[in-house]
């Protein structure tokens, strides 16, 4: 299967997508040294080596290429924990936000190669589903809550499962609203939050913060929480009203929603709106946490960043209230997350990647990390209940009848339409593009991204 690699080398940037809940932009981690460059042709002692009989069963060898930066020190300490309970070697790589896609290419051309990687979803698998392992009747399959995690590939065949669900909306610092005279309860639709950030931006002095919201940076390790989550709202309501779950042809019926949540995001900000496209994911994020906003748009994610300066009471997670079914509308709950093992490993090395993962969502130890740790939540029947005070909140409101948003993002035909909706969006902001222009990126964009992937 390695000369498919070419094909999707030239193919997947325009086709798959990177994103999704990903927080900081840690530089990858290093790979193995034994990861060289795929040879034209294999040299005599690797002809021998494979002539070699199989080694025996138990010795195989996982290396995981991990999408999200944030829990890089988890999977390095879990990865530590498995080789020191069972021996078995792991190597865990971690892309930089926004890279997942070049690394995992990079990578997947080498001859030690990733054993165990990911896809977001549909789109993405597209350029990998040759080299994914049919999982049908393994374990971490069976384990799972529902076959609604399980990613498919056209032969029915299972190419990938879910392994975390998420949600995202805005973060809001609860001690710096009520002390400019509001709370939660007070906002119950885009027109509320509105009026209050508005307020809030007026008096910013007063109530000593530099803005309501923190930066929307359009730097690559933060533009992702506009190009890809945001405009997911837009996406999502038009599936809704036609009926639909994928489209070769947006209409982008809801654009004048998008344009005027982000208007207030950049408005009622911690900064200029022409100094955006330097500001990154970190600055966003340090903002919040050193009390300059009262808002900041990310996920469950952050979750444990955010822990080590709030207590659960001081930080609630509300939804992007978007103008449309404010009444019933919860936070954006789904997942982009999908294990795939990588097919063309040796049998080994398949067999202790299974092990792996299965490890990771069935055991104590493993289960309390992702949990505990990490902050995920896991479609497994053997995982622990997470102390993430924005799951427990995600689930309250589902459980009052709010309406989770589902995450459509992963049918957004490439990370070149993102882009090119990114790239409007920061000319916009910066006062050199138009609204047009975005709509333009998004509408056309989109058919004749999907006319390239046909």
């Amino acid at each position: 299967m390695k000369k498919k690699l070419v094909s999707v080398l030239l193919t997947a940037s325009m086709a798959a997508t990177v994103l999704a809940g990903c927080g900081g932009a840690s530089a990858p981690t290093a790979a193995p040294a034994a990861q060289e460059e795929v040879k034209e042709e294999a040299s005599a002692e690797e002809k021998e080596e494979a002539a070699a009989p199989a080694v025996e069963a138990g010795a195989g060898k996982v290396y995981y290429l991990n999408f999200k930066p944030e829990a890089d020190p988890q999977w390095q300490e879990l990865a530590k924990a498995y080789t020191e309970e069972t021996g078995v070697p792991v190597t865990v790589v971690t892309a930089a936000s926004g890279e997942y896609e070049t690394t995992l290419q990079a990578e997947m051309a080498k001859s030690d190669a990733p054993t165990l990687f990911q896809v977001n979803g549909p789109v993405g698998l597209k350029n990998w589903a040759d080299y994914c392992y049919d999982l049908t009747g393994s374990d971490i399959v069976n384990n799972l809550t529902s076959d609604a995690f399980e990613l498919k590939n056209e032969d029915g065949s299972i190419a990938g499962v879910g392994y975390v669900i998420e949600s995202y909306g805005i973060i809001t610092n609860k001690t710096l609203l009520e002390k400019a005279g509001y709370t939660v309860d007070d906002i119950k639709s885009f027109d509320d939050l509105k009026k209050i950030a508005d307020d809030i931006q007026a008096r910013k002095d007063e109530i000593g913060v530099k803005g309501a919201f923190a930066s929307t940076g359009m730097d690559g390790s933060s533009d992702w929480r506009f190009k890809t989550h945001l405009a997911n709202l837009p996406i999502y309501y038009e599936y809704q009203a036609d009926g639909i779950d994928q489209t070769d042809a947006i209409k982008g019926d809801f654009l004048d929603n998008y344009k005027n949540v982000f208007d207030l995001y950049i408005t009622d900000s911690t900064c200029d709106p022409k100094e955006l496209s330097a500001k990154t994911g970190d600055d966003a994020r340090n903002e919040f946490l050193n009390g300059e906003a009262v808002f900041y748009q990310n996920g469950s994610w952050e979750y444990s960043s955010l822990a080590e300066k709030f207590t659960d009471d001081e930080i609630a997670m509300i939804p992007i209230y978007f103008g449309v079914d404010d009444a019933n509308q919860g936070l954006c709950t789904g997942t982009e997350n999908y294990w795939c093992v990588n097919a063309e490993a040796s049998d080994d090395d398949i067999q202790a990647t299974l092990d792996f993962i299965n490890w990771c969502t069935s055991s104590e130890t493993g289960a309390a990390c992702m949990a505990n740790d990490m902050g995920f939540v896991i479609p497994f029947k053997t995982a622990v209940e997470s102390p993430n005070v924005f799951v427990k909140q995600d689930n309250e409101m589902t459980a009052g009848g709010k309406t989770p948003v589902s995450w459509n993002f992963t049918t957004m035909p490439s990370e070149n339409w993102k882009n090119g909706v990114g790239s409007a969006l920061t000319a916009y902001a910066a006062g050199t593009g138009d609204w047009d222009a975005v709509v333009t990126a998004f509408v056309d964009g989109w058919a004749t991204e999907y006319a390239l992937n046909e």
